[in-house]
């Protein structure tokens, strides 16, 4: 009975238009459903008793950005609990982020949503509104049942091992300080932050292959290609982040005199973003192409250009540039991947112009030992992971908190977050330290996430936040940012108030 009632999407279309043809009224409800509970089913009973037929349809595992260890069980579970219930006539699987895709399959009479949903200003999604929307453009209807209702994320958290004790003991002591609605007013003030982001721009390419083995003859490693992607990486990425908070977002970067360059860099930037750009006198913009796996592990790396040695004119058009506008923002955030763009006195500039300054210097392939922190005179945030600190103070024993605060002196900034993976981040200010746990149990790719967490704790800093809510905006943004391939997408503020809504509710 149960198996009958599963059906793909394309099934659940034709069911609804032969029902709606028969004149009988088809009903629609949509969620994620993770924990059945009684709230549900009276919600569901309810939808029932106003139509014919009831259709339900869940969000896919793949879509479920909730939080760490959500969901809990998986879609294809959740679809069987659902269709136990006698009051639901077909459940089918919905691989989107929305209802949309599922509405204009079924294209229902009635689409039925909790009372928690009758006021869409409340909803921190804004999905609810394009729902009843494509609802309408189908001739249905919407209707908000009044039951009793129960959080399912509360219950998960309280009942369920979702989160580490750890993570649990900071969340609830968080909680205490700032609740949900503060946090997420806090975040949301960040809108008003004009925001310059200045660093190297990088494209970056990921060739996909998969392993055949050793060659017949030595040691080396065959692949077969498979397909190839391209994403707009390094200073590029940060203001994609950073756009979706703040509402006005400047880059300033420089590109290679290549053929389109600049257009693919505006192609990719979001609607709020604007591109200051100079030209490399000789190089190109930087390219790094990685070879993946089936499993996204990176085989090998290729460099390609980025490294300019003709830096007077470079120099100058930049340090005019930042001399004349720097103070014309809130804060200037700088994603410093050493790659050839800033020099020792494009850094001397920025620190010296630069109301607020927000600073990472990344170590990569292309900079190890060289490239650090203390080339900037001044910063008044700090963000780095472990071997960044460490490699900046010269030190492998002392502890973090010490080189973190050591370097905080050195350069006269008001804090230091340490980014340290799994382990999660530590911040240091003048108060003392403050460790949050990692929050993500999901991880893609790792790439990008130090940008992600740099991006949201700097506005965070910028605006005069206190540490707690700087390392957990900046720690939501890498969680998110881990589940991405890639720069595929930048950090999406719904997806942020829907994870930090699981975290703090």
């Amino acid at each position: 009975m149960i198996e009958q009632k599963l059906k793909s999407l394309a099934e659940l279309a034709d069911i609804s238009a032969t029902a709606s043809r028969a004149g009988r009224k088809v009903v629609h409800c949509h969620g994620t459903f993770d924990l059945l509970h009684n709230g549900h089913i009276r919600h569901l009973q309810h939808a029932r008793s106003l139509g014919d037929m009831l259709m339900v349809t869940v969000t896919s595992d793949a879509f479920v950005r909730k939080g760490p260890g959500r969901p809990v069980f998986t879609d294809h579970l959740r679809a069987e609990s659902l269709a136990a219930l006698a009051c639901v006539d077909y459940v089918a699987i919905s691989d989107a982020e929305t209802a949309i895709g599922a509405i204009e399959h079924i294209r229902p009479r009635l689409y039925v949503k909790g009372s928690d949903y009758v006021d869409a200003s409340q909803d921190v999604t804004g999905n609810i509104a394009r729902e009843i929307a494509a609802v309408r453009q189908w001739g249905g209807d919407v209707y908000f049942t009044d039951e009793i209702t129960f959080s399912s994320t509360r219950l998960l958290n309280e009942h369920f091992d979702v989160f580490p004790p750890e993570t649990r003991a900071f969340l609830e002591d968080f909680k205490r300080r700032c609740p949900l609605d503060r946090f997420l007013t806090a975040i949301r003030r960040l809108s008003s932050l004009r925001v310059l982001v200045m660093g190297d721009a990088i494209f970056d390419e990921y060739h996909y292959v998969s392993a055949l083995g050793q060659t017949g003859k030595g040691n080396t490693l065959a692949v077969r290609y498979q397909s190839e992607e391209r994403f707009a990486g390094g200073a590029i990425a940060v203001a994609n982040h950073v756009a979706g908070f703040a509402r006005e977002v400047t880059l300033l970067t420089a590109l290679g005199k290549e053929p389109g360059a600049v257009e693919y860099v505006k192609g990719k930037l979001a609607a709020n973003v604007t591109l200051e750009h100079r030209y490399f006198p000789t190089a190109q913009t930087l390219i790094k192409r990685r070879f993946v796996d089936q499993d996204l592990q990176r085989l090998f790396e290729v460099y390609y250009g980025g490294e300019e040695t003709e830096r007077l004119e470079l120099d100058q058009a930049f340090c005019q540039w930042i001399e004349r506008h720097a103070a014309d923002f809130d804060v200037v955030i700088v994603p410093d991947f050493g790659n050839g763009m800033i020099s020792r006195e494009m850094a001397r500039c920025i620190s010296e112009h630069a109301t607020f300054l927000v600073v990472n210097t990344q170590i990569n392939s292309g900079n190890r030992g060289y490239h650090a922190i203390t080339r900037y005179p001044r910063a008044d945030f700090l963000c780095l992971n472990e071997p960044e600190a460490r490699l900046a103070a010269h030190d492998r024993q002392s502890s973090l908190e010490q080189i973190a605060g050591d370097l905080v002196d050195k350069l006269g900034a008001r804090a230091m977050a340490v980014t340290r993976g799994v382990a999660g981040a530590l911040i240091v200010d003048p108060a003392g330290s403050l460790m949050v746990p990692a929050l993500s149990s999901r991880v893609v790719d790792r790439v990008g996430a130090g940008d992600a967490f740099l991006s949201l704790a700097g506005l965070c800093m910028a605006a005069g936040y206190p540490a707690d809510i700087v390392t957990l905006a900046g720690s939501i943004a890498a969680a998110l940012d881990v589940q991405i391939v890639c720069n595929r997408e930048s950090v999406d503020p719904v997806l942020f108030a829907k994870y930090a809504t699981t975290l703090l509710k």
